[in-house]
């Protein structure tokens, strides 16, 4: 994204809508491989957009201009291909379909009004694609499906048309079948054809039922005839409301279907006056009214994604809930409530000073974007996706959209002191474009790690850093293990030294004794008669303190104790804190030296949801991670989930390998528990 090229190419005749009503947002959902992106290519060719659709293979296509969905030959982000049918603007958000770039895919699903599921005709249905449709109905999204790939030598529509039926359950049926010569479709509604007999009738009780004439069933069983305009009336009712969903074959090569499957978008599903919109507060917190799609309506819109064109600079691209965003005018952009992934809360006023359509990587100046449209703003110095763009006059914040968490953590070294500058620079770019990435600087390990989605998404984001001219290797994740006393110990420590004028004196005992799993750390002080003067008490525990942060035998930082100081010595001119403090931190390590210490090592309570086909499978693979199992319940139909206790040592790559082991239907959480003695055998490698 970032290519400004108004008048050449495809770019030219970019064109602001005036009228929410003629809007369509339409995110493309389905598997890796399923055709979403060749489906664009096609629409945009059939739509004059572009002279000739590009190639996934070629790596010439609009949507995937990532060089990285250029190697992969597969998308890996979010891209907008705008195209118009009749008088009304299709914006196609196409997702990338892989597992790795779900949130790409939930950002597309904030910035559509419904959803068009592509599946092939030759591959069948996955259940992460079922996962994804349920997630849909949850919030009662329009959706409808897009047989693809018809011309493959393995298709079979009727067959791939009933595991969409199986899969994603009742209101999915057929509007359109391929024609008995293959040369062309049949309009289900319309045909009097009686090999399609059994099927049209399908439909048209399926729409029947969804009708708001509850009259219209009987008289249709009773052999009344219902006229088409009714029927097509309550189809496009069923679409919008999401209780029905039309399955439509296309073949993006052919041409076969691309008719009517605009008809349907733009005459079935739903324009941004008729979906409700995300809550909003004031920045404060404070419940704001529900804005509506309205163009003279309060600015509210959100970045829905971040990009870094080498060029241009940073690109927001942008869903404008309310009011009409214009360029030349200034804007508030505040992000709140992301602080946990790296994003800490932040209000700006900026301007905007120009506002483009995309198309894939080129931006085409338009006018204005009125409420319900989509935008890119160049520029926008402080916006991160997720970010609210409001009036500097009435700052507002959208409630923000749900996020998977990262699971794979990947350490990267840079090679140089150069790359370490560049690293710097381009981190902050990243992590700005993409929520799911989550940064950590390990202050126990003295890592630096990246959080993400999995090898794929590892795999685009060391790419892009290397492209913005960070050379960075990587290494193993080390896990911050802790120690502590395995025993009572008693610790003597004395720090004597007389080299001319004030000399350094402190003669300090203690006793440590271990406490329960996560009581932390206590001192108590058990002298008497003034052994220890009572100024220098609280320097001792300031040396004992900093000793267990450094650690003892193992360099781990040292926890769930209790030292109390018990006896010592002063001098009355050579004690002092400084000496004291010494004192008390080589009391500790004697302590070490005669009582031992033992490792600990975090463990993490996980909660793994999976196909009941899978449990043993993956059971047997938690014991060998030295997890235990909690607990297993049954969820949703054929579902189960498991609770465990896993050592985090064992979870370094679960995300990788439980999507291995499931076939990409797994998914699970993880949180700190405790830590936990580490076996023997572990400890003396771990030393």
């Amino acid at each position: 994204m970032g290519n400004k090229n108004p008048d050449n190419g495809p770019s030219a005749g970019a064109v602001a809508v005036d009228d929410p009503a003629k809007v369509r947002n339409v995110v493309l959902v389905g598997p890796s491989g399923s055709g979403k992106t060749t489906l664009t290519e096609a629409l945009l060719a059939g739509t004059g957009v572009l002279t000739r659709a590009g190639s996934v293979t070629e790596g010439t296509t609009v949507c995937d201009h990532d060089p990285a969905a250029v190697r992969q030959q597969r998308s890996v982000g979010l891209s907008v291909a705008p195209v118009r049918h009749g008088d009304v603007k299709i914006n196609l958000i196409d997702t990338p379909g892989y597992a790795d770039f779900v949130g790409e895919l939930r950002a597309g699903l904030r910035a559509a009004d419904a959803a068009l599921f592509v599946v092939s005709a030759a591959e069948g249905v996955d259940a992460s694609t079922t996962a994804l449709w349920e997630e849909c109905a949850a919030v009662g999204m329009p959706r409808a499906v897009v047989v693809a790939r018809c011309d493959h030598q393995r298709a079979d529509v009727v067959d791939e048309i009933a595991s969409c039926q199986a899969a994603f359950g009742a209101g999915v049926v057929p509007l359109y079948l391929p024609g008995p010569d293959g040369g062309g479709l049949v309009n289900l509604l319309t045909t009097d054809d009686p090999a399609y007999e059994e099927q049209r009738n399908a439909l048209i009780e399926g729409i029947i039922a969804e009708s708001e004439d509850e009259t219209l069933m009987d008289r249709y069983l009773a052999g009344e005839e219902v006229d088409q305009a009714t029927l097509i009336s309550d189809l496009e009712t069923a679409v919008a409301r999401g209780s029905f969903h039309p399955v439509m074959p296309v073949c993006s090569l052919s041409g076969l279907g691309l008719p009517e499957l605009l008809d349907g978008i733009t005459r079935a599903f739903p324009s941004p006056l008729e979906r409700p919109l995300p809550a909003v507060t004031g920045v404060d917190g404070v419940p704001h009214p529900r804005v509506e799609a309205d163009p003279d309506g309060p600015l509210v819109a959100e970045v829905v994604r971040t990009a870094v064109d080498p060029y241009v600079g940073r690109v927001s691209l942008v869903r404008v809930f309310s009011g009409t965003l214009r360029p030349e005018r200034p804007v508030h952009v505040s992000g709140h409530g992301m602080a946990d992934r790296g994003h800490e809360d932040h209000d700006a006023d900026e301007r905007v000073a120009h506002v483009y359509s995309p198309l894939g990587a080129t931006l085409r100046e338009v006018p204005y974007c009125v409420a319900g449209d989509l935008c890119a703003l160049t520029k926008l110095g402080s916006a991160e996706t997720g970010d609210t763009v409001s009036s500097p006059e009435r700052p507002l914040l959208v409630a923000p959209w749900e996020m998977p968490e990262p699971l794979l953590p990947v350490a990267i070294v840079p090679r140089s002191r150069s790359d370490e500058d560049n690293l710097a620079r381009n981190l902050g770019k990243l992590v700005a474009g993409d929520p799911t990435l989550r940064l950590e600087r390990n202050a126990e390990t003295h890592q630096l790690v990246l959080w993400c989605m999995g090898e794929a998404h590892a795999d685009v984001v060391l790419a892009r850093l290397r492209a913005g001219g960070a050379e960075v290797d990587t290494e193993p994740v080390r896990v911050a293990l802790r120690e502590t006393f395995a025993a009572r110990a008693e610790g003597h420590g004395r720090h004597v030294k007389q080299s001319g004028g004030h000399g350094q004196y402190a003669v300090c005992d203690i006793v440590v004794e271990p406490l329960p799993r996560g009581a932390g750390f206590e001192f108590a002080d058990r002298t008497v008669g003034g052994a220890v003067p009572h100024q220098f008490v609280p320097s001792v525990e300031k040396g004992v303190r900093a000793q267990l942060a450094r650690g003892l035998q193992g360099g781990h930082p040292v926890v769930d104790v209790r030292v109390t100081l018990v006896d010592g010595k002063a001098h009355s001119v050579d004690s002092s804190d400084a000496a004291f403090q010494t004192a008390g931190s080589l009391a500790l390590k004697d302590a070490a030296a005669n009582g031992g210490t033992c490792l600990l090592e975090p463990l993490d309570e996980v909660v793994v949801r999976l196909p009941d086909e899978h449990l043993g499978t993956v059971l047997g693979d938690l014991s060998g991670r030295r997890g235990r199992v909690l607990g297993t319940e049954a969820d949703s139909a054929g579902y189960s989930v498991i609770r465990a206790e896993v050592p985090a040592t064992g979870l370094l790559r679960y995300a990788v390998e439980l999507r291995s082991l499931t076939s990409g239907t797994g998914t699970y959480t993880r949180r700190f528990s405790r830590y936990d003695p580490l076996p023997r055998a572990l400890a003396a490698q771990a030393r």
